[in-house]
């Protein structure tokens, strides 16, 4: 059965199913399927420096507590645990 008006490719193609629905079109990087506008990539670098900012505060806290306790992260996180639930 043929889902849309579009007739049915050949079954070695690679976007329509067994049905020979086609799927909607890969869209270029940066732009979406639903507006014509691309991506603010300046607030979407700003998400990633803070995210890689946060990321290297977290690290080095693993560092700091291992420092402090002599445990791995692992070992802190079932310390904790140990903690908590016992």
């Amino acid at each position: 059965m043929n889902r849309d008006k579009r007739p049915a490719a050949s079954p070695d193609a690679a976007s329509p199913d067994k049905e020979g629905f086609l799927y909607e079109p890969v869209e270029r990087f940066g732009e979406s399927m639903t507006s014509p506008k691309p991506w603010n990539k300046a607030a979407l670098a700003g998400v990633e420096l803070l995210n890689g900012r946060v990321a290297m505060l977290g690290f080095a806290a693993a560092i700091a507590g291992e420092l402090l306790t002599g445990k791995g992260m692992v070992g802190q996180l079932a310390a904790m645990l140990h903690w908590y639930l016992g």
